[in-house]
C-alpha cells in the first residue's frame, strides 16, 4: 500500500470525556428520552440534540446556529452522537427541540434529576441559597409578551431593574437556588423581566419544600426575602429563613439611635485576614438586639473593624467629593455666561451634585445673593477729570455650604455594622454569620452564567426556545458545580492544598470546571485510515501528570481517553 495514499484523521476530546462521566452518572439521556421522546419522523432524538447542547454550555457556548460546527471538530461519542449525526444540527433542528424540552414537563424532569444528583453525590441540604439576577435581551422580542404554549405561560420580555446596568434593554429575571455544600444549583425559574424579587421568596420556598419533602432547611436570602408576608409564610409553615434587615426597616434607625448614646456588650466571633498592612485582621463581633423585630424575629447585630474603617474612608470621600462639586457649580455660577439665574435653579443643581456624590446626609446647603460693585464710564471716551461714571450692581449666585457633625457623629457611631434577622432561636450569632456570608458563592454561579456559559446574546427570539435554552443552561451549570464539588472535596480529602492549574505551574486552591477541562484543550484522538475507509489504527493521547492527577482526584478512570484494547 502506498503511504500517501493513507489519511490520517484527528478528532478532538477536550474535556468532553470528564463531563460525560458525570452526564452518564446522573442519567441525563435516559430522563431526557423519558420526557422529551421523539418519533420515527426525526432523523436525530431530541435526547441527542439537547445533549449536545448542554455538553457545549458546560465546556465552550457556541450559538445555536453554530453547534454543528462546533460538535463536528469532535469526535462524535464525546457529544453524544454516532455516525453523521453531526451534519443535522442546524439551528432550526435545534430550536425545534429546545421547544419540545419547554412543551414537556418539565418539573418532573428537574426533580427527578436533582434528587438523583442530591443521592448519587450525598448532598446536604440543610441550608439553601436563594439570589436573582437579570438577564438582558437585546431586541424588540416583540413576541415574547408572555403569551401562553400549550397552557404553558412564556416568560414576559419587560423592561425593569437591571442587574446587568442596561436598563434600555429588555430582560428576564432568572431565580436561582443552591445549596450550601458545593453551591449546587437544585431549583431555577425564569420570570418576566419587571418581577419585583420581593414577590418570588414565597413560590421559591415552597417549590424547595416540594423538592426536598421537609421544612426545616435554613433559607437564606438578601434582603427582599426580610418582608413582614415572606417572613410569616415561612415561619408560620414551621421553616427557617436568614436575610439581612433593610435600612428601611424602622427596628435599624432605632438601633442605630440607640448605639449613639449606649455601647452594645459585643462578644467576637471571627477574625479574618485582610490586604491592609496597618490593620491584618478583621475582627469580627455579634450584638442580639435587645429588642425583636415588629414581627417578633431575632435581629443579630454584627460589627465588623475592617467594614468600620471602609463605612468612615466612604463617608469621608464622599463629603470631599460633594464639596468640590459645590466649589465647581459655585465657579459655573460666578460666570456671567452662567444659564443658572435663579435661586431655585442653582438649589437644584447643588442637591443634585451632592445626591450624586452620596453625601445628602452630611452635607447642608443654601443660596446666597452677593452684591457685586462696579463702576463703567457713562459715555464712551477718553476718560478724563470730568469723566462721569455710573455705578453697576451686579447680583450673583453662590452656594453656601456646611457639613453637617452632628449627623457625622450620629452615622459613625453605628459604622461597621449590619443587622440580620432570623426566625431560628438557636442558631448561635457566630453561625448566622457564617451562613450569611456563604451568599457569594451563589453570585459566582450567576458570574458562571453570564460568563462562562455566555447566556446572553441569546440568539432566540421564541420564548419556549428561550426558556428551554435556559433549562439547559440549569442542567450544565449541575454539571459543573458537581465536577468543582468532587474534585474539592478529594483535595480536602488527600490533603492537597492547591492544583498547578494556572500558567507556569501555579497553584490554584479552588478549581473550577472551567480551569479544570482547560487543561484538557488540544487532548485528541487520531485515526490511520486506508484508502477505503478501514481504521489501521487508532492513537490515543498521552495524557500529562496533571491531567492524569485531575482525573484521579475526579475518580474517572483513564480509559475515558485511552480504551484499553
Amino acid at each position: 500500500m502506498d503511504v500517501t495514499d493513507l489519511e490520517l484523521e484527528s478528532r478532538l476530546l477536550g474535556g468532553l470525556p470528564i463531563v460525560g462521566v458525570f452526564y452518564d452518572r446522573l442519567g441525563i439521556d435516559r430522563l431526557l428520552e423519558a420526557h422529551v421522546p421523539g418519533d420515527a419522523r426525526l432523523r436525530i432524538s431530541p435526547a441527542a440534540a439537547l445533549g449536545v447542547v448542554i455538553r457545549n454550555l458546560v465546556v465552550r457556548h457556541a450559538p445555536v446556529y453554530a453547534l454543528g460546527e462546533w460538535a463536528g471538530r469532535y469526535d462524535p461519542s464525546v457529544v453524544g452522537l454516532v455516525g453523521d449525526e453531526v451534519g443535522l444540527l442546524n439551528d432550526d433542528r435545534v430550536g425545534r427541540m429546545l421547544a419540545l424540552l419547554f412543551d414537556t414537563d418539565r418539573a418532573s424532569l428537574l426533580t427527578r434529576l436533582v434528587l438523583d444528583a442530591v443521592e448519587s453525590f450525598d448532598i446536604d441540604l440543610s441550608r439553601l441559597h436563594n439570589d436573582s439576577t437579570s438577564l438582558k435581551l437585546s431586541g424588540a422580542y416583540a413576541t415574547a409578551g408572555g403569551q401562553e404554549r400549550g397552557g404553558k405561560p412564556t416568560p414576559a420580555a419587560r423592561h425593569g431593574f437591571s442587574k446587568d446596568h442596561r436598563p434600555d434593554l429588555k430582560q428576564l429575571v432568572w431565580i436561582l437556588t443552591v445549596t450550601a455544600d458545593g453551591a449546587v444549583p437544585i431549583t431555577f425559574r425564569v420570570t418576566d423581566g419587571n418581577t419585583a424579587d420581593v414577590t418570588t421568596h414565597t413560590d421559591t420556598w415552597d417549590a424547595l419544600v416540594a423538592l426536598t419533602g421537609e421544612v426545616g432547611f435554613l433559607y437564606v436570602a438578601d434582603t427582599k426575602l426580610a418582608t413582614f408576608d415572606n417572613c410569616r409564610h415561612i415561619h408560620t409553615r414551621g421553616g427557617r429563613f436568614l436575610s439581612v434587615l433593610p435600612a428601611s426597616r424602622k427596628e435599624d434607625r432605632v438601633f442605630r439611635d440607640w448605639v449613639v448614646t449606649n455601647t452594645p456588650d459585643w462578644h467576637e466571633i471571627a477574625r479574618r485576614p485582610t490586604r491592609d498592612a496597618e490593620h491584618p485582621e478583621d475582627i469580627v463581633s455579634a450584638y442580639e438586639d435587645h429588642l425583636p423585630s415588629a414581627d417578633g424575629h431575632r435581629i443579630i447585630w454584627i460589627h465588623s473593624t475592617a467594614k468600620a474603617r471602609r463605612d468612615a474612608t466612604r463617608r469621608h470621600q464622599a463629603i470631599t467629593r460633594a464639596i468640590a462639586a459645590i466649589d465647581a457649580l459655585n465657579t459655573r455660577l460666578s460666570s456671567p455666561r452662567c444659564r443658572i439665574k435663579t435661586a431655585v435653579g442653582a438649589e437644584a443643581e447643588a442637591r443634585e451634585a451632592i445626591a450624586e456624590a452620596d453625601a445628602t446626609r452630611w452635607i447642608n446647603i443654601h443660596v446666597a445673593t452677593d452684591t457685586v460693585e462696579s463702576f463703567r464710564q457713562a459715555r464712551r471716551g477718553r476718560p478724563g477729570p470730568n469723566t462721569a461714571y455710573k455705578k453697576i450692581v451686579t447680583t450673583r449666585l453662590r452656594i453656601r455650604f456646611a457639613v453637617d457633625e452632628d449627623q457625622i457623629a450620629h452615622d459613625a457611631a453605628s459604622d461597621g455594622m449590619w443587622p440580620l434577622l432570623t426566625n431560628d432561636r438557636d442558631m448561635p450569632a457566630a453561625e448566622l454569620f457564617d451562613a450569611y456570608r456563604w451568599q457569594p458563592n451563589l453570585e459566582k454561579r450567576h458570574a458562571q452564567l453570564k460568563g462562562t456559559q455566555l447566556v446572553a446574546p441569546m440568539w432566540l427570539r421564541d420564548p419556549a426556545r428561550i426558556e428551554g435554552l435556559l433549562t439547559c443552561h440549569f442542567i450544565a451549570m449541575l454539571l459543573s458545580s458537581l465536577i468543582e464539588r468532587t474534585i474539592r472535596h478529594a483535595m480536602t480529602d488527600t490533603g492537597l492544598t492547591e492544583l498547578s492549574l494556572y500558567p507556569e505551574d501555579r497553584g490554584c486552591t479552588a478549581p473550577t470546571t472551567a480551569r479544570i477541562l482547560e487543561i484538557f484543550t488540544g487532548v485528541a484522538r487520531h485515526e490511520l485510515t486506508a484508502p477505503d475507509g478501514q481504521v489501521l489504527r487508532t492513537f490515543h493521547p498521552d495524557l500529562t501528570d496533571l491531567q492524569q492527577q485531575v482525573l484521579d482526584l475526579l475518580d474517572i478512570p483513564a480509559s475515558v481517553y485511552s480504551p484499553v484494547t
